[in-house]
Order: C-alpha cells, then structure tokens, then sequence
C-alpha cells in the first residue's frame, strides 16, 4: 500500500460503490422519477470518470510486455466469465436454450473488451499530436452514432463513443489532479454538481444516452442533431466526471485498500444484482423503496465484495493465480 497513491484508489473505491448502487436502483427507475434522475446523474460521470483514470494508468502502454499483460488481465477474465454469465443467467432465467456469445458482451463486461482496445488504440492515436489526437477520438464517437452497426458487439459502440475520455485520462498528469484539489476548484465543483443534479429534474432526455451503446436511429430520427446531442453529453460527462475527482480525499482512508479490488467487485456484483432481479426480492424491496436503504444495501454489497475472502476465493479465477488465499491461510495458520 506505501507505493500506492490512496487518491486514486479512493476515487476507485467510490466509483465501484456507485457502479453497485446504479445497477442496483435500475429497478426502480420506471416507478420513481426521483430514482430515475439520480439514475440519470450517477451515469453521467461514474463510468467515464472510471475510464478516464484508466487512461492515465495506460501510459507505460509501449513498455516490453504490456500487451501481454492486459491481454492476461483482461481477455482471459472476459471469456472466463462471459461463459460464467452465460450458464448463470441460462439457471436463474429458466432459458431454454444457452447462449453463449463471445462477441457480444453480457452486461458490465463491455468494460473489459473496450478497455483492452483502448490499449491498443493508444499505439495508434498518441503519434498524433495531443489535441488533434483527441479531436480525431471525439469525431470518431460523434460520426459512430451514424452507423447501426456500430453497437453492443464487440462492445465497439462503447469503445469508439468512451475513447476520447480515456484519451484525456493518458495525457493528464498528477499535476492536473492536484490542480483539481485545490479549494477553489472544490468550491466549483460541488456547484456544478448541484446544477447537473437539480437541471437533470427539469430536462428530459432518454437516459440510455449515456450508456454510448446505441446508435443515433435508437432514439428517432438520424439528423446532425443527433451528434450535437452526442457533444452536449460529452461536455457534461467530462464535467461531472472532472468535478467528482475534484471531490475525492487525497489521505489514506479506512476504504483505501477496498479501492485496491474494485476490479473484483465488477466482476463479482451482478451475479447479486442479476439474482435479486429474477427473484421476490425485488417485490419485496419495492414495497419499501428508500434511497437510504438502497444506500446502505449497495455499501455493504461494495464492502464485502471487496474482502480479503472474497479475493482469496476469487482469485484464481479474475486473476489466474492463487497467492491471495496462500497468503491468507497463512495468516489464519499463525494466528
């Protein structure tokens, strides 16, 4: 943890617990308009905030071995748990038959495909000079939308519209989130925040806007309208997702270490988030809608996905190897 910086791991652990508490609430957004602007407002930074940290942790892409590690790191856990998902949701949905698709991505696991690609892309746009790079990546997202093609396969809708965040996220520097830490700059955006927030209950807009999954014709008619539209997200995304990192305690904190596993949690919370929506509880929980206890229920989902248990169980299949739980049954030997 010494070589760790715990603001980035901080700004990690929050984001996954917003993750959590976004597919959690998702069940309740056609019933609720409160639930719905939150829903709204939560996506509209949680997800490009996490990609745009992921860009700035791409800049050792050239180094010897790097392709082969991510290939490893993500790769691998895509096609093991893309299968996992499949036979999971085959049993809790009563399919009849079982799909199994590795070109089309279940759920959360978009992240993992469009983040190895983005990797790859960085070879690619970074011979470019910074500005025209990110130029070319946002015209790229803004033309995509055009194409109906262009959509969940692959995940390359979501690759093509979230690259220009991940490339922004590469040519940050610490300095420009320490930059981000200063008071004035908290005071901005806490301001900005509240005004995204509050506008979100005056505005009305198709909410899967911002998953960047779907091409224009999903949401009528196709004009240049529609990468204007496009713009105006990305504009608040990069605002609301730059406003959140302003936000985010620099110390070591008691949720430090669980920032250190989100990867794990991703991975491992839809299997709760699928079970509870081809389950009673969610007309349990539907009787007793309470942000509070949607709160507490995704912080404590957060937590315990994010043990030392669970890394240890887990560990062999997220990250092929087993030093994890070596190490745990060890400590427990001692203790």
């Amino acid at each position: 943890m010494k070589n760790r910086d715990s603001y980035f791991d901080n700004a990690k652990f929050f984001l996954i617990l917003l993750v959590v508490f976004g597919h959690l609430i998702r069940s309740y957004i056609d019933d609720n308009d409160f639930i719905m602007n939150v829903y709204k407002f939560v996506y509209t930074f949680h997800m490009p905030a996490f990609i745009l940290i992921s860009g700035y942790f791409a800049k050792g892409f050239r180094k010897k071995g790097y392709l082969e590690k991510i290939s490893k790191k993500l790769i691998l856990p895509y096609l093991i748990f893309q299968g996992i998902y499949s036979v999971y949701y085959y049993i809790i949905r009563d399919q009849q038959t079982l799909l199994l698709n590795p070109f089309d991505p279940h759920w959360s696991l978009w992240f993992l495909v469009s983040l190895f690609c983005w990797n790859i892309l960085l070879f690619f746009f970074t011979k470019l000079h910074p500005v025209w790079a990110i130029s070319l990546a946002f015209a790229i997202g803004l033309i995509a939308g055009y194409f109906e093609v262009i959509s969940n396969y692959l995940s390359l809708s979501r690759t093509f519209v979230f690259f220009p965040i991940f490339l922004i996220g590469y040519y940050l520097s610490r300095d420009h989130f320490q930059a981000l830490q200063k008071p004035k700059m908290k005071g901005l955006a806490i301001s900005l925040f509240v005004i995204t927030f509050i506008s979100y209950f005056y505005i009305d807009f198709q909410y899967e806007w911002l998953f960047g999954s779907k091409p224009y014709s999903h949401f009528g008619h196709v004009t240049i309208m529609s990468s204007i539209i496009r713009l105006g997200f990305y504009s608040i995304t990069l605002i609301t997702s730059l406003s959140f990192l302003s936000l985010i305690p620099k110390s070591y904190r008691f949720f430090t270490e669980w920032g250190t596993r989100t990867f794990y949690v991703y991975l491992l919370h839809g299997f709760i988030i699928q079970y509870l929506r081809n389950s009673e509880w969610l007309d349990f929980m539907k009787d007793y809608q309470s942000m509070t206890l949607l709160i507490i229920l995704s912080i404590f989902m957060t937590a315990i996905l994010s043990t030392t248990v669970v890394k240890a169980l887990t560990q062999p299949l997220i990250e092929l190897r087993t030093s994890t739980i070596h190490h745990y049954l060890k400590s427990v030997s001692k203790s």
